[in-house]
């Protein structure tokens, strides 16, 4: 009886102490070597092969992995989903390129942009197959939480007095081209003084459903600079520009359970200085706070729990000037919104950068790769106190983890 006692000890010890261990309950699409992986607790197992693959995005219920498949150059983008239960890849129709994909919160549909049109899946045995028309001169879109209409963004037309304004339709599923059904839901008044905007994108979702974000988008060149971060009430009756940023969506996220966005503000397209986190409540925008302290910048974020951020910071490089970008070598740090309280989280070696906080249940993600590298791991935590151990090897990038809605 004491030596079965030693030997669980042992086996319990060695699951703790070392990188993997089977007991962790996380699921994540992810890519190596440009292929499709798959990895559940300690399993992995490879989808694809001799394809170059992007931008895997889980359905609803975790049945089907939406994905592009590529190349090398950027001038293929083919749209493919993985059913698990079937373990086979197949295109929903046949020759589909697309620009924008995104699945419905409530069934197994995909919403995508082919040319400016928008288009939903249709069912067949269970999967997505096959399609049907929603609308025309469509830029951006978003599912209404509700699952039955989207959000929808046309990008301004060019006068001879200037740009126009940018306007947003709500817009039910089964539209099937009618103009009649496409609904004003928001236009969006801008100038080159004030705001000034050709196109809106980004769409993401309050918990409650009652705010919807989005980045109000210039001209290309202008847009590489600076972008306007704004919200609308779900009804479209309330607008507020929150403030401005650069253009990457996983710079913006709603807490978990209230009415707070979070943000990195700042101007600039170099990422070596005005890169400040900040918190906005809404509807009252203007009660913004940051975050960040003096001589830091602040390059990633996400929420871990309803009153703490984490984020990618590293130390401001103000003397740069010219010459090749320097590498801002980010840690992560944990931030008490309510206290103000900040601590760091992790450590990693010289030369490594932490990137891509996520947070997944009770465990805190994130990937470490090396300066000048694409590559890297993705390292997991439970909690603040738990152990760090590597999740992945040798990715190309952070993860798609699934998480139940």
């Amino acid at each position: 009886m004491k030596l079965r006692i030693l030997l669980l000890v042992i086996v319990i010890t060695f699951c703790v102490s070392t990188t993997v261990c089977a007991e962790t309950p996380l699921m994540a699409a992810f890519i190596r070597d440009h292929q499709l992986w798959i990895k559940t607790g300690d399993h992995e197992e490879q989808i694809t092969k001799n394809r170059f693959i992007h931008s895997p995005k889980w359905s609803y219920d975790g049945r089907f992995i939406a994905y592009k498949d590529g190349d090398e150059k950027g001038e293929k983008s083919d749209l493919f989903i993985y059913d698990t239960k079937e373990k086979d890849s197949y295109q929903p129709y046949v020759r589909l390129e697309t620009s924008d994909f995104k699945w419905s919160p409530i069934q197994n549909k995909l919403a995508y942009t082919d040319q400016g049109v928008l288009n939903v899946t249709k069912t067949e045995n269970g999967r997505p197959f096959g399609f049907e028309n929603v609308a025309l001169g469509v830029s951006g879109f978003e599912w209404f939480p509700n699952g039955k209409e989207l959000i929808v963004s046309s990008q301004a037309n060019l006068l001879p007095t200037g740009w126009g304004p940018v306007p947003l339709y709500r817009i039910p599923v089964n539209a099937n081209l009618d103009p009649d059904k496409a609904k004003p839901f928001y236009t969006i008044q801008t100038n080159e003084k004030d705001l000034f905007a050709i196109d809106a994108s980004d769409f993401k979702w309050s918990s409650d459903g009652k705010w919807v974000s989005f980045l109000a988008t210039p001209t290309a060149s202008w847009a590489m600079d600076s972008n306007t971060l704004c919200v609308l009430s779900s009804e479209g009756e309330h607008f507020q520009a929150v403030g401005n940023m650069l253009g990457f969506k996983d710079w913006i996220k709603w807490a978990p359970s209230a009415n707070q966005l979070a943000y990195i503000s700042g101007e600039g397209r170099f990422f070596v200085e005005n890169k400040k986190l900040a918190v906005a409540d809404m509807p009252a925008s203007q009660q913004q706070k940051e975050y960040t302290p003096a001589g830091f910048v602040d390059l990633d974020l996400e929420w871990f729990t309803p009153d703490t951020v984490i984020t990618a910071r590293a130390k401001e490089n103000k003397d740069w000037k010219e010459g090749p970008v320097p590498t801002m070598f980010t840690t992560l740090f944990a931030i008490d919104i309510k206290t103000k309280e900040q601590k760091q989280l992790s450590y990693p070696e010289k030369n490594e950068l932490d990137e891509d906080p996520q947070t997944v249940g009770s465990y805190l993600t994130w990937f470490r790769r090396k300066a000048n590298e694409n590559n890297g791991d993705v390292w997991v935590k439970n909690g603040f106190d738990g152990k760090e151990y590597i999740w992945l090897k040798n990715v190309d990038s952070a993860p798609v983890f699934f998480t139940q809605l």
